[in-house]
């Protein structure tokens, strides 16, 4: 192994590419490995490196450090300090000395001739293991959520009080705007358009599976909530232009019929599977929203910033749009962006500090019901997940760029 310090800039550009850092190449296109071994946490605070790093370089300059280790030992490995060169002193005899004491050999070694060899034992544990099984689970533990939410709004729509006896409740929002019949379609677009961009981001992470079920663990406990707020607390309509779907007053096998439409469309009132009433409090689509938004923000990189803003323009087009369709209360819309922004940080910070994985008395986060499931899904990833991303070609005009890692701009 050619010393660290020696390093040209194509050489640390290859160093960076096998390391899955690829991000930096950009910024790392004159730096030798001279310069690379000198970089420090200051280097980072400002850009260029700053608008790529979304660790403060924790992450490269750990493996820096690494790098370093590694170039010392191979230096032992090559005998060049492992023993005592000493020199012969003028006597008639090649192996004695007058004393009668035998003399080193003039072997760096001692007076082993033999190259002492030190043995590096490789890491063969991920920082990052897929664990695809674990993503399987969460997207069960979504999909039972998601099943269990459909038989719910069913349950809860027979229960619903007529709209002639119980006009729907005082609404400061629809005091002062009147509604737009066709904005909830423009909501129900929106959040498409959005799920659609965060599954294409999600197919090309690396770390999808990691990624994947926490999508898939935060998304179902998110709707696990919802049961459970809409089955306490039956609302009146909002608005007196529902038509909802008549009651089946025990008719299960209607109610089932009810259930698979509603998932085979789902649970959207633009392709005509959601005509029930009660599922109110609160509400789905602003989780939807507003939890997909999040995700493709946390996992996309700080120069997309037109991406991020194109994604959040969406996101509240769409929760207004909730509103100005009168399909909503301002109060469920209110309620589903609190849970959803406090459930999606308290998580990630979580995953992001290995002492909040634990169980102690000074970690008070560690006693929400779902902590074992946390702990379960995060107990073998290490640290801050790179956003690495496969290499994509991406063209501006005609010079050729290749983005193959990226970080997320928070």
């Amino acid at each position: 192994m050619k010393d660290v310090a020696y390093w040209s800039p194509n050489e640390v550009l290859i160093w960076l590419a096998k390391e899955g850092l690829q991000e930096y190449s950009e910024s790392f296109q004159k730096t030798s490995g001279k310069d690379l071994l000198q970089l420090n946490v200051d280097d980072f605070k400002n850009p260029p490196l700053s608008l790529v790093s979304s660790d403060s370089g924790r992450q490269i300059l750990e493996k820096i450090e690494t790098l370093k280790i590694e170039s010392q030992i191979e230096v032992h490995k090559n005998g060049h300090a492992n023993g005592h060169l000493i020199l012969s002193h003028g006597t008639d005899s090649d192996s004695e000395i007058p004393n009668g004491k035998s003399k080193p050999n003039g072997i760096p070694n001692g007076f082993r001739k033999e190259m002492v060899k030190i043995s590096m034992p490789e890491i063969e544990r991920s920082q990052y293991p897929l664990e695809w099984g674990k993503t399987a689970v969460a997207f069960f533990y979504a999909l039972c959520c998601f099943v269990t939410t459909t038989v719910m709004i069913s349950v809860v729509h027979e229960r619903v009080p007529p709209k002639e006896e119980y006009p729907p409740l005082p609404d400061k929002f629809f005091d002062f705007f009147d509604r737009v019949e066709w904005a909830f379609s423009i909501c129900e677009i929106n959040g498409m358009i959005l799920v659609a961009a965060w599954f294409f981001q999600w197919l090309l992470l690396k770390y999808k599976s990691i990624v994947g079920r926490r999508f898939f663990f935060l998304v179902g406990t998110l709707y696990l909530y919802r049961c459970l707020t809409m089955y306490v607390t039956t609302l009146p309509v909002p608005g007196m232009h529902f038509s909802c779907s008549p009651k089946l007053f025990g008719d299960w096998e209607a109610q089932f019929r009810r259930i698979m439409k509603m998932l085979a469309g789902g649970g959207l009132t633009i392709t005509g599977s959601h005509t029930l009433c009660g599922d109110y409090l609160y509400s789905g689509h602003t989780v939807m929203l507003t939890l997909t938004y999040l995700f493709i923000k946390e996992y996309c990189p700080r120069r997309f910033w037109w991406y991020h803003r194109i994604c959040f323009v969406l996101s509240i087009v769409g929760i207004v749009c909730i509103l100005l369709a009168h399909d909503h209360y301002t109060v469920d819309v209110v309620l589903a962006y609190f849970i959803t922004t406090r459930l999606f940080w308290w998580y990630h910070t979580m995953a992001g500090h290995q002492v909040l994985k634990e169980t102690s008395a000074n970690n008070f986060l560690s006693r929400v019901w779902w902590f074992k499931a946390f702990q379960y899904f995060e107990r073998n990833v290490q640290g801050t997940v790179p956003h690495t991303y496969y290499q994509i070609p991406i063209y501006w005009s005609w010079y050729p760029f290749k983005y193959s890692r990226v970080l997320s701009s928070t």
